[in-house]
């Protein structure tokens, strides 16, 4: 059986001729027949080319590999127990889920402090990105999470102030950091600057401790999505020529006559805007780190992707030896933005299998009593049994799991509702719980009581959409811990999951479940023989 569906997805707008009969291989029709009009990803190509590479339509849309791997997260179940508590008295009365604890610290000073144990990871220049900010940084905010300002803001920023190749200002990054700042409340949260090639260039996380005052800054080796710079698509011939002039790779060529002439009369709708390709040493790592230092940063992050084994490995090392504070690692087949349709099926370590080498990697480290950074894991997550299992796969290295699509799509259908309720057209599956947002968000009494009227009305829907959504996480993930007898995240442990195939328990060195507590089963049976 194949793992990967080639040939035909809505992610690139087409399908097959024939619904059955689908060559597995190729994903061709069995019978490709002379005269079609080409609905199929190759007969799209053979007239639009290079642009079939990316999930369509562009800048509304989120997206995410289909292809199936042979392990996955729903391969591990979570183990709960009828005895004991950790972290809590072991009474009926005290050990209730109400009471599970999901702060988290981490740090190198134990500084940065979480509501949440999840962050949202990079969300950079796409417009699926810039449309929904406000729900994402108010929402996120007033959760007390943390969100990370992605890759090429400020280079895409047509009002950005730029001399002599370093920005001195900007509006789309001023107004990104400062949504979530003016609604960041008691020190709860984060919000985080990330940086790649360009954005070095330019200065961005200078300019973002020094006039922003960001304290967290983030470098970026890459996501789990792809393995070369982030994408976008311009519809403006001149903002294709500003980003040309900026330093970006834009394609085709908008100074050249030809392209502009045929871009006028409509030969092609739309440039693409490349960002460069790291190329990663230690001498420059170590050198940027000390960078970032001397600029003022307090804590600063790497972010790295699914590449093969010997970089993550690299990931790990200058993370320890550098001492970074955080570290997210994000396997294959997620993407936010423009990202190329094959390259997220078909690259990369998928979650399972490189979340298991980090955790051999970093207890390597440990065992050696090495520096070990907190950690972050991404790649697909979305409900709190998924985050439960992340956290205790890496346990007890990794405090954060890593979402971005699904809180995405959170925003997006809060600020969707928002504005069915202004136009007074909800559909009748959401008017059912009433037509104002007082109504029909479940959080919002609860909120507008904690921050006063006048609040709360600022607060827009996109915000109360995400908010709703992690309040749902929260309690979700509190019963599965309780269930657990783990009333703190800190208690979370690899023996808390096991693995349902011994596939699963090779790859992750987590017990099959016919092998769990064995040798405690084998203590308690001698009580009756």
């Amino acid at each position: 059986m194949s793992l990967s569906r080639i040939n035909a997805t809505a992610a690139t707008l087409t399908k097959n001729r024939t619904d059955g009969s689908i060559v597995p291989t190729s994903g061709m029709c069995v019978t490709c027949v002379d005269g079609c009009i080409g609905m199929c990803e190759i007969g799209k190509s053979a007239y639009r080319g290079h642009e079939v590479i990316y999930p369509q339509p562009f800048g509304v849309v989120t997206t995410a590999g289909e292809k199936s791997y042979p392990v996955d997260y729903s391969h591990f179940n979570i183990m709960g127990t009828a005895v004991g508590a950790h972290g809590i008295e072991a009474d009926s009365d005290k050990a209730i889920f109400p009471k599970v604890g999901l702060e988290v610290a981490f740090g190198h000073d134990g500084g940065i402090k979480f509501r949440y144990p999840w962050i949202i990871p990079g969300i950079g220049s796409t417009d699926i990105a810039k449309n929904n900010w406000e729900g994402l940084a108010i929402g996120s905010a007033l959760a007390g999470t943390g969100l990370t300002i992605g890759e090429n803001v400020v280079g895409m920023d047509t009002e950005a102030v730029i001399n002599g190749g370093r920005v001195v200002d900007t509006v789309d990054l001023k107004r990104r950091v400062n949504l979530y700042k003016e609604h960041q409340r008691n020190r709860y949260g984060a919000i985080i600057v990330q940086s790649n090639v360009e954005d070095t260039r330019l200065g961005v996380q200078e300019y973002a401790i020094e006039k922003l005052g960001v304290d967290c800054v983030e470098l970026k080796w890459g996501q789990g999505a792809k393995d070369i710079g982030g994408e976008v698509k311009i519809k403006s011939l001149k903002k294709a020529q500003m980003l040309y002039a900026r330093g970006y790779v834009v394609l085709p060529d908008p100074t050249d006559e030809h392209i502009i002439k045929a871009f006028e009369r409509g030969a092609f709708k739309e440039f693409e805007r490349h960002s460069r390709v790291g190329m990663v040493t230690e001498e420059s790592f170590g050198r940027r780190v000390e960078e970032l230092r001397r600029a003022g940063a307090k804590y600063i992050f790497l972010k790295t992707g699914a590449y093969r084994p010997a970089d993550l490995a690299r990931a790990v090392a200058f993370c320890s030896k550098y001492k970074l504070d955080l570290l997210t690692v994000d396997g294959a087949g997620g993407g936010t933005g423009m990202s190329p349709w094959r390259m997220m099926n078909e690259w990369g370590v998928p979650p399972v299998e490189l979340h298991s080498m980090l955790y051999y990697y970093l207890k390597r480290l440990a065992d050696k009593k090495k520096y070990i950074p907190a950690v972050a894991v991404a790649g697909g997550f979305v409900f709190e049994d998924q985050i439960f299992k992340g956290l205790a796969m890496g346990a007890p290295f990794v405090k954060l799991v890593g979402m971005a699509r699904a809180p995405i799509a959170a925003a997006m259908v809060g600020k969707t509702i928002g504005m069915s309720i202004e136009q007074e057209d909800l559909p009748v599956y959401v008017e059912r719980f009433g037509n104002t947002k007082e109504e029909i968000f479940v959080t919002a009494t609860d909120l507008r009581n904690e921050l006063g009227v006048e609040e709360f009305e600022r607060v827009p829907t996109g915000a109360l959409g995400l908010y709703t959504y992690y309040e749902r996480l929260a309690q979700g993930l509190r019963q599965l811990m309780a269930g657990s007898r783990k009333f703190s995240p800190e208690y979370i442990s690899r023996d808390d999951i096991a693995a349902l195939t011994p596939e699963a328990a090779a790859i992750s060195g987590i017990r099959h479940v016919m092998d769990v507590d064995k040798e405690e089963v084998d203590s308690i049976l001698k009580i009756a023989e």
